[in-house]
């Protein structure tokens, strides 16, 4: 494929990463039913998944061998950071470590250890297939930091991306596609 054809299906992958990257995922509708808020969360967890494997592939398209100068488009990097951003913060962690949800009802503060005591393990499905995604996505940034020099502040946002699972109880394999990450930032 040309560069300018390549170029295009970055900029259509962008607008797919852009519909779901500020999708929230932990839906409390008081006023909905049931079957109104699994609805819900079923259209907004297809948005997000689809946003996820645009993040990919937009990824797996810059990291792949002699690729020209013009399919790193800072606009698109930018966008797959954000995307991952607020998913890990929004979505993942609260799933994951209960210590990041926050309660719908106002409730008295627990403690950290009190919060993990009272969590269950079980994961939707969905969920578990946007983490592996998502870990993807944070090992393959990592390539690109290899491959392409970013501007500071994408550094920068790479950089908090990279660290603050190792704050997270329960993402070991996020830790690992982090290491790799941060490791990547740091021969920059």
């Amino acid at each position: 494929l040309s560069a300018d054809k390549i170029v295009k299906v970055l900029n259509i992958l962008e607008k797919n990463i852009q519909d779901g990257s500020k999708l929230s995922t932990l839906l409390n509708h008081n006023n909905d039913t049931e079957d109104e808020e699994r609805l819900w969360r079923d259209l907004i967890m297809e948005r997000v998944t689809k946003s996820a494997d645009a993040c990919l592939t937009a990824i797996n398209i810059m990291t792949s061998p002699n690729m020209p100068k013009a399919v790193y488009i800072e606009d698109v990097i930018e966008r797959v950071i954000q995307y991952t951003k607020f998913h890990l913060q929004n979505t993942l962690y609260p799933q994951y470590d209960p210590v990041y949800r926050v309660d719908p009802h106002g409730g008295g503060v627990l403690s950290s250890k009190a919060k993990r005591a009272k969590c269950s393990t079980h994961k939707q499905r969905v969920i578990v297939m946007l983490y592996n995604k998502v870990c993807d996505i944070v090992s393959s940034l990592s390539e690109l930091l290899e491959i392409q020099l970013l501007t500071d502040t994408t550094i920068l946002q790479v950089s908090s991306m990279g660290i603050t699972p190792f704050f997270v109880e329960n993402v070991s394999e996020l830790q690992l596609c982090a290491i790799k990450l941060v490791t990547a930032v740091s021969n920059f």
